[in-house]
């Protein structure tokens, strides 16, 4: 059996508390517990003891924890990303005009639609509007009474059965009402007692006289409801049909009265739109027209404020590449527009660098290897930890492709992050793992035919030894300790200068 838990206890930002209360979360002293058990046929997730589905978990982590796999900077390799990139720098800025510009956007496409109705030749025209009466007649003819499906069904189920019904309450009226019959032989009964003039017996001649005006009671109730249910023909023929019309209706325009009516209602609107089509084409187009200036309008503003972050995120991000051991970096961003828009703007968004004096900027995916990607976006990460609300990062292998002094530049960007951020990060590298605050070793074990996984916190000596193991030194190498020990030092003094 495969059984995994995990756990994590999490500080958030507050609108993470709005998003958690969309679902009905909440939230006791500003701590969020996330848990996840998987099994070998399920998994269970939890927030705050709440089960949760994967969609619900992913979209409340999403403002929790921002995470860069081992492979994400491949994802620099898109355009795409590099306009999310920039809107997020953007912030608050720009969300407000992305909003609006998503929320026109699809009234644009619903008024579009809405068009391709009246894009009909005369003989199209003629032909839907007759067919469109003809089922609004049908209806209408049909005289429909919201409600009366039900009452005719029970009223069916009353008259068919009517003739099995009746023989049988008849049955039982006589039971009650030929001599020598039940009622007879209560008052037989009430008669003896009578006879008996003990206290002692008093509880048994009261009950008599209930079982007496009961007995009465149901004897006219059975009687009612002969007449009632007395079986005609003539009345299952006519309910019948009267059922038979309702529920062709339905199989041809809903499950139900009201959606066949409803149905009728939008046949009805289209036939109306239909002959009065040229004001409603023109109003239509004019609808169109008018919704896509004002969305030209919104994205020539997100235009204008990607333009001017883009000088701002350019110069930030030259800077953190050059914390990040580029030695001559020459970093720009491309805004262009597009002939369409869509919901995000009309902007092309793209990043170019060059790593080389004399060369022109160029594309990222032309110019730069894998270990470049990788110290590019985790400068971007650097720069947008300041920009969102997102309190913990995790880095999964950021090292990439690197070594040396710039593996040493990699982990102090990471140590200036953690600065105002939780930073989680796996790594083999030993300048990495020493800038840690804490040092977790994750092992793996097997054990009886099965596979555990191992998290221990490791103590100074530990840590210094783990350094040395990941640099390939032995652990009996004088020289090795001490170098593990001086990247512990010196991780210790730039974390107190910053």
């Amino acid at each position: 059996m495969v059984e995994i838990l995990l756990w994590l206890n999490l500080l958030f930002p507050l609108k993470t508390k709005d998003k958690l209360r969309e679902h009905e979360i909440f939230v006791d002293d500003d701590v969020v517990t996330v848990s996840r058990k998987i099994t070998e046929t399920r998994s269970v997730s939890k927030i705050n003891g709440e089960t949760v589905n994967v969609s619900i978990l992913k979209d409340v982590m999403s403002g929790l924890i921002d995470i860069h796999g081992q492979h994400d900077h491949q994802s620099l390799l898109y355009k795409s990303k590099h306009l999310e990139i920039l809107d997020k720098y953007a912030g608050e800025e720009i969300s407000a005009v992305l909003e609006q510009i998503s929320d026109s956007y699809r009234e644009y496409n619903r008024l579009c639609k809405k068009l391709d109705d009246f894009n009909l030749d005369e003989n199209e025209k003629l032909r839907e509007l007759e067919f469109a009466q003809f089922e609004v007649d049908e209806i209408d003819n049909a005289e429909l009474v919201i409600g009366e499906d039900k009452e005719l069904e029970a009223l069916y189920k009353c008259v068919s059965n009517g003739q099995t019904i009746v023989e049988n309450l008849s049955n039982i009226e006589s039971v009650f009402s030929d001599n020598d019959g039940l009622k007879d032989l209560i008052a037989k009964c009430i008669q003896l007692i009578n006879e008996v003039d003990v206290e002692e017996v008093s509880g048994i001649r009261d009950e008599l006289y209930n079982i007496e005006a009961l007995m009465l009671d149901t004897s006219r109730e059975v009687y009612s409801q002969v007449e009632r249910f007395t079986y005609d023909p003539e009345e299952l023929v006519n309910t019948e049909k009267r059922l038979d019309t309702i529920n062709h209706l339905k199989l041809k325009y809903g499950n139900s009265i009201e959606q066949i009516l409803d149905y009728r209602d939008e046949k009805q609107k289209r036939i109306d739109d239909l002959n009065d089509y040229d004001a409603n084409y023109k109003k239509a187009t004019d609808a169109i027209e008018a919704k896509r200036q004002e969305i030209l309008e919104l994205c020539q503003k997100a235009s204008d404020i990607r333009m001017r972050v883009a000088d701002n995120l350019q110069v930030d991000v030259i800077k953190s590449l050059q914390d990040l051991n580029f030695l001559h970096v020459d970093f720009k961003i491309l805004v262009t527009t597009k002939d369409n828009f869509n919901e995000k703007g009309y902007n092309d968004v793209e990043f170019l660098i060059s790593t080389n004096p004399g060369e022109t900027v160029k594309p990222l995916g032309k110019v730069a290897s894998g270990g470049e990607l990788s110290r590019i976006m985790l400068a971007l990460k650097s720069i947008l930890a300041g920009e969102d609300d997102v309190d913990t990062l995790i880095f999964d292998e950021i090292d990439t492709g690197i070594s040396g002094k710039t593996a040493a530049k990699v982990a102090e960007k990471l140590a200036v992050i953690s600065d105002k951020r939780q930073v989680i990060c796996i790594s083999h590298l030993a300048q990495i793992a020493s800038m840690a605050d804490t040092h977790y070793l994750i092992d793996k074990s097997v054990d009886n035919n099965e596979t555990f996984t191992n998290i221990t916190q490791l103590s100074y000596d530990e840590s210094i030894n783990e350094l040395v193991r990941i640099s390939g030194g032995g652990l009996d190498s004088d020289s090795a300790v001490s170098l593990a020990k001086e990247m512990k030092k010196t991780a210790d003094m730039f974390k107190k200068s910053m």
